[in-house]
């Protein structure tokens, strides 16, 4: 009884409305120009996720 009445009650963590982690990724048939593709392929391997970024800071993210 006297260990209930003194400890300390665990807190959760406060919910976040914008996590710094979006929640996922979902795959999408986008048509993009071919000299657009070619430029973010330009650089080899990451370019998914260069293009991902550019569409994150176009649209203000």
């Amino acid at each position: 009884m006297f260990k209930a009445a003194t400890t300390k009650p665990v807190e959760e963590p406060a919910a976040t409305e914008n996590p710094a982690i979006p929640a996922g990724k979902e795959t999408v048939s986008l048509p993009i120009d071919r000299d657009v593709l070619a430029h973010f392929q330009e650089d080899g391997a990451g370019w998914r996720e260069r293009i991902n970024a550019a569409l994150r800071k176009a649209a203000g993210l």
